[in-house]
């Protein structure tokens, strides 16, 4: 005869498990005796997910601390229970590195109105250069030109248009872990117009020997963080891996929005540019923020040399061929299929 039960199956087959009894009939075997992992998998996730957001609630409250610009720094995990990245701090300039000296600029220019008054053609004419932005802040010169900003010795105030980078970053953005396998990556939470500054690249200016020592190291991770300063000459690169700003988490793409410019403001050492991202089209609110590793700028004329970001060759003297070749997962129609 048959009867009701009241227990479920998988209550059941939790008693038989629990009694050591092993039931064909319940699907109870042997080689499952002791699979009681959907029960506590649920409860390990639960509280794995409760420490998780903690450790990144206070990190995201140590990032804020921490940044001295006016865009806030939101994180968000919702793909697995990875904490925050390790042996990472957060910096808001270059980290000076042994050997290295940054030369503070002696003169500054004297404009009241360095946009439509600017005397001797203020300090982008001042190196024979063109003043880089229009009146709303957006860059008006070609990829591959510099830009010269007012300094600390200038006449003019801090609401000079000719000071956009120095202002930091503006926007609210999001370091966010990817879905599909690239780690963590950066999202803007406000629209950016086009050619609207973003953010520096921040790290330790380190020099170019030093940069292929660790470039070996970094090589055989399949990641760096390594971006040579070869504006003029290839003699320094900035190290990002273990200090930097939120630059540090953006992803490559082989079609980008963002892209790079060489910057000169407190020192006018053409060998130390400092590294802007600004918006090459209009960003959505909650587009992932991305640059190309191997990005390739032609000289537009002979001031401009050479400006080639190479980020995933910084710090590679030898053979690519000899190079572990890292899988590209931006998922665009352009995709080269591999970083480098």
């Amino acid at each position: 005869c048959r009867v009701l039960c009241k227990s479920t199956l998988n209550h059941l087959q939790y008693l038989c498990r629990q009694e050591r009894v092993e039931c064909p009939q319940l699907g109870v075997t042997r080689k499952n005796l002791n699979d009681f992992e959907v029960e506590y998998l649920c409860d390990y996730k639960k509280k794995g997910k409760a420490k998780q957001r903690k450790l990144l609630q206070q990190w995201e409250a140590h990032l804020n601390a921490t940044r001295e610009h006016k865009g806030r720094i939101l994180v968000s995990n919702e793909v697995d229970l990875d904490g925050p990245p390790k042996d990472f701090t957060y910096i808001n300039n270059y980290k000076v590195g042994d050997g290295i000296i940054l030369t503070e600029v002696a003169i500054g220019c004297e404009c009241k109105d360095c946009l439509h008054d600017p005397l001797s053609g203020c300090c982008p004419g001042a190196s024979l250069n063109k003043f880089a932005y229009n009146d709303k802040g957006q860059v008006k010169i070609k990829a591959g030109l510099p830009i010269y900003e007012c300094n600390s010795r200038c006449n003019c105030g801090p609401e000079c248009p000719n000071r956009v980078v120095q202002k930091g970053i503006q926007y609210d953005m999001c370091i966010f872990k990817t879905e599909n396998g690239r780690g963590w990556g950066v999202r803007t939470m406000e629209k950016i117009k086009k050619n609207s500054f973003v953010m520096e690249y921040v790290g330790e200016i380190i020099t170019s020997e030093e940069a292929e020592r660790r470039g070996h190291i970094y090589d055989k991770q399949g990641a760096t963080y390594l971006f040579d300063l070869d504006y003029i000459e290839d003699v320094y690169t900035v190290d990002a891996a273990h200090y930097g700003n939120i630059s540090h988490f953006v992803n490559h793409s082989c079609n980008p929005n963002l892209q790079v410019y060489n910057v000169f403001i407190n020192n006018l050492d053409e060998r130390l540019p400092r590294i802007a991202f600004f918006a090459t089209r209009t960003i959505k609110a909650g587009e992932e923020l991305t640059f190309d590793y191997k990005m390739q700028i032609d000289p537009v004329d002979a001031e401009s040399t050479r400006m080639d970001s190479n980020f995933s060759l910084a710090g590679m003297t030898g053979s690519p061929k000899k190079r572990l070749r890292v899988e590209c997962k931006c998922g665009v129609e352009s995709c080269r299929k591999y970083l480098f």
